[in-house]
């Protein structure tokens, strides 16, 4: 019989388990929570749109519409892509399912985004992210608040330390025409000097110049004109209420007059929080105002701000994970123990402790188990047990252990718990099954 081949995981996608996925429960866990402290309400999207609906926001001609995206055709002959990022499904929803009527709209998702590129650290095809968008503010205080929910993330996650916040104004519209033209002026005149990609940015993205990495390309990118000379007076008044809001909320920034965003619905606030912990991958979590993007999506005139962050990324600069254990292991010896544990294994489960069963082996190996897991507590049960109707506890933590009625057995792990500073379900051992129910060698 020939032998099959085990399928192999697809290039540039990701089995999350153990550790990692500890780290990535703890992003989720501390963005759901900020969310609620500043009264976003969460959205879940569908995870593949109308090809247009990116191709319009994210621009025709930007790398990843025409070499990223996932795009197919369904049977029924409509060109479909997977997400490759949020905000323009966001948009999308928020113009089609009519919620111009709860404007200025907050908003939070996350999940799992697709774009063919080269993998590499923290980089996938499939990868995830969160986002958060404040939909229908024209005001500069809701880049604050985006600001101010990004920057108290990142100190819920304790990754705070060494991560900067860089800020730019990209001016309003008429700002953005005058600074354009004037960059696409200076670059003109180097035109034989730049590099390849941004002689194709010349002519389509001349902002994406400034922050070429191409050595070809840094000093004439440095000697370009600033933003700040072509400031309108609102413009300016605009950026300084949200760096003067910055301040007042505690949000510490600095100014990179080089940061940009290359499509012309941006306007205003650029922002990007950067460390050096990531290598070349230094960006964490990036956004900006983007007051033109539902026009061209064929809405009305829509302010809106955002930003997002990559999971993997956070979640490698998170310190080592909590290690992750259970309340309680029932330990049943003979099939009427057997018979009994399942019923008390429901009941202690309702009751709100986390706890499994070990099956296998002879008392002391069963034992071994528990406090592999970090139970702190063992549920013992035998033949004596069961005619007492009675469960043996011992506690794993100080060595005791006493009989207890079946029914009190809850009441007594949950006030052994607050006895050892341990509260119900405080994390849970990820155990495999086959390591869990397999004998473990006599000591």
């Amino acid at each position: 019989m020939a032998r099959i081949e085990t399928p192999r995981p697809i290039r540039g996608t990701q089995d999350i388990f153990g550790d990692e996925q500890r780290r990535f429960a703890r992003v989720l866990e501390a963005f759901d929570h900020v969310r609620r402290l500043y009264a976003f309400q969460r959205v879940d999207l569908p995870v593949f749109e109308d090809t247009q609906v990116f191709a319009r926001s994210i621009g025709e001609t930007t790398d990843v519409v025409s070499k990223e995206m996932y795009t197919f055709e369904d049977r029924g002959g409509d060109s479909l892509t997977l997400r490759p990022e949020f905000t323009a499904g966001v948009c999308r929803a928020y113009l089609t399912q009519g919620w111009q009527q709860y404007a200025p709209l907050k908003l939070v998702t996350s999940g799992p985004l697709f774009r063919y590129e080269r993998p590499q650290k923290g980089r996938y095809r499939q990868f995830h992210q969160i986002d958060a968008e404040v939909i229908g503010a024209a005001e500069p205080a809701a880049d604050v608040e985006l600001l101010a929910f990004a920057d108290q993330l990142l100190h819920e996650l304790g990754i705070a330390e060494g991560v900067t916040l860089q800020l730019n104004t990209l001016g309003d519209a008429e700002t953005r025409d005058a600074w354009r033209a004037a960059l696409v002026a200076h670059f003109e005149q180097h035109r034989g000097e730049l590099s390849e990609d941004s002689l194709v940015r010349l002519d389509k993205n001349p902002m994406r110049i400034l922050d070429s990495k191409d050595p070809r390309d840094r000093a004439i990118a440095d000697a370009a004109p600033d933003i700040d000379a072509y400031l309108t007076s609102e413009a300016g008044t605009f950026f300084e209420k949200v760096t003067k809001g910055l301040d007042a909320a505690g949000v510490a920034w600095t100014r990179n007059g080089r940061l940009v965003r290359g499509l012309d619905y941006y306007r205003h606030t650029a922002f990007e929080f950067v460390t050096d912990r990531l290598g070349a991958q230094g960006t964490v979590l990036a956004g900006g105002r983007y007051d033109g993007l539902i026009e061209s999506l064929g809405g009305p005139a829509t302010p809106g701000v955002g930003w997002a962050a990559g999971v993997e990324r956070l979640a490698m600069l998170l310190a080592e994970p909590k290690a992750e254990r259970i309340d309680a292991v029932i330990v049943p010896m003979g099939e009427a123990a057997e018979a009994q544990a399942v019923t008390l294994l429901a009941d202690l489960r309702r009751f709100g402790l986390a706890v499994d069963m070990a099956y296998k082996g002879n008392m002391k190996r069963r034992l071994a188990k528990a406090n592999a897991m970090d139970a702190a507590f063992a549920v013992i049960l035998g033949d004596d047990e069961i005619a007492k109707g009675v469960a043996s506890v011992k506690d794993l933590i100080d060595g005791t252990q006493q009989e207890v009625e079946l029914d009190a057995v809850g009441d007594q792990i949950r006030g052994g718990l607050a006895r050892h500073g341990r509260g119900a379900m405080e994390g849970w051992t990820l155990f495999a099954p086959a390591d869990f129910f397999a004998d473990t060698p006599s000591q």
